[in-house]
């Protein structure tokens, strides 16, 4: 039922019955998000809100160096006097929420509702278990992103890497580049209404997230990708002309003008603002399919911008073609081209680098399921949840282990997609999968133990009504 799959599950001692009565304790200094949200769990199945209080059934404990499972970490214990979560760290605690939410049944499921004694002691692999979102391509609104952090943290995710800027679209608000969203933010792939988010915007989602425990990674991705700000000024091209607005889906064709004083005064204005918009510890400078840069050129345009995003007190993540340049000590390097041989990567590892795990034949969940799937893209392959779920990060390069690795993360690029029932059924049930992988020890995950849980999860999401692909290889409930 649980996914993550548990470092530790063992079943133990006389089961506990749920009441409508039942009350939660929590110290006054737990965070009242966390008991709100196990709050609102419980009343789902009970019918009742439940009573918060001294001597409940159900405690949050936040006992310090009690627990020995790192920050991430936490314990559940269900036994017949109630349930128990216990972790070092608000994380933690909302962690093991995210477990019991999980083991309670369905809304509407007959009473008694009636839980298994059981012991839960439970880590991540990872530190880093990201999903990416592509607004650019295709503009979401405030709200379908906020939906999407729902998703990715029930299932223990805590990064939002949000793909802001690319060719097609120009998504947030820069203060003294004002053309950037009125120019390069209103087209769209096809065509189609585009849009962008305000500083306020953007605060709110990086709150609501941050109150989940998800930290927002913004990308602007330069030097290519940026026809979309080529189009909204003029001087950021090399022949001082503007470019079109771009709706097509070809990608390297595009370049700023590196060098130039308007693209460093652009470079620095973007940098500065996206730091201080953003709490979290990183920048994405994306730095992919730059194909209309030289090589010599690109190499110091990510030596520059690296000293750049440092400066502004962050630090560095970007694609796989960054390991053009060495390094710093805290930039990330995410992998994604599983399709050509794996040299860059090994850059990095040689040079002391980290990497994020994104192989497109196994993450990138903008590929169909098969051949009957009506949307998506077939370049990295057909990614069943399969696919998606039996692979090792640590085993999928050879010379790169858990000791190179800060983590995994599912990317979802927008082109062919543009609506939120489009989002979640190439999210679903893949992501779980993704999560599974990213959370759970190599050595307790298999697919067939795996598609039971997921089976179950189905009905929560058509109550959620999420739209989910119903893979022939997991064996829903009719």
């Amino acid at each position: 039922m649980v996914i993550p799959q548990p470092s530790s599950l063992s079943y133990e001692g006389r089961p506990f019955t749920l009441t409508p009565d039942v009350a939660i304790s929590a110290g006054a200094h737990i965070d009242t998000a966390i008991v709100h949200n196990l709050a609102k769990a419980v009343e789902e199945v009970t019918g009742k809100p439940p009573r918060l209080g001294e001597g409940g059934a159900i405690t949050l404990e936040l006992p310090g160096d009690t627990y020995d499972l790192g920050v991430e970490g936490y314990e559940l214990t269900v036994a017949e006097g109630g349930v128990k979560l216990g972790a070092v760290s608000p994380r933690g605690l909302f962690y093991a929420v995210q477990t019991l939410r999980q083991l309670l049944p369905e809304p509407g499921t007959a009473k008694p509702i009636t839980l298994p004694g059981m012991k839960i002691r439970d880590k991540p692999r990872y530190g880093w278990r990201g999903a990416m979102l592509d607004v650019a391509r295709h503009f979401f609104p405030v709200q379908d992103v906020k939906r999407y952090i729902d998703h990715i943290a029930a299932y223990k995710m805590n990064i939002l890497h949000l793909h802001l800027t690319d060719d097609q679209g120009w998504r947030l608000e820069i203060e003294g580049w004002p053309r950037l969203t009125e120019v390069g933010g209103r087209t769209a792939v096809g065509g189609g209404e585009g849009g962008f988010y305000t500083a306020e915007d953007y605060r709110e989602i990086v709150a609501y997230a941050r109150e989940r425990f998800v930290e927002v990674v913004p990308e602007i991705d330069v030097p290519g990708h940026t026809n979309a700000a080529l189009a909204a000024y003029a001087e950021l091209n090399c022949d001082g002309k503007p470019r079109e607005p771009y709706t097509g889906i070809e990608v390297g064709f595009s370049s700023l003008c590196l060098g130039s004083p308007a693209t460093d005064r652009f470079l620095a204005d973007v940098v500065r603002t996206v730091a201080g918009l953003t709490p979290g510890p990183y920048i994405h400078i994306g730095g992919d399919e730059a194909d209309a840069t030289p090589p010599d050129d690109y190499r110091k345009f990510i030596e520059k911008v690296q000293k750049l995003v440092r400066a502004n007190g962050k630090s560095m993540v970007g694609w796989q073609e960054i390991a053009a340049v060495p390094p710093a000590e805290d930039t990330l390097t995410q992998y994604w081209r599983s399709n050509v041989a794996p040299d860059d990567p090994l850059a990095t590892v040689r040079n002391g680098g980290k990497l994020i795990m994104s192989p497109a034949d196994k993450t990138y969940i903008a590929m169909k399921y098969d051949p009957s799937t009506r949307l998506g893209f077939t370049w990295a392959g057909y990614i069943e949840v399969r696919d998606a779920y039996d692979w090792d990060p640590a085993a999928t390069i050879d010379g790169v282990t858990d000791k190179n690795i800060v983590g995994v993360e599912s990317a979802l690029w927008t082109e062919t997609l543009s609506t939120m029932d489009e989002l979640e059924l190439f999210t679903f049930p893949r992501l779980p999968a993704l999560a599974e992988v990213a959370w759970s020890p190599q050595a307790s995950r298999d697919f067939a133990g795996f598609a039971v849980r997921l089976a179950a999860h189905g009905p929560r999401w058509t109550r959620l009504g999420i739209d989910f692909h119903r893979s022939p290889q997991i064996p829903w409930a009719s």
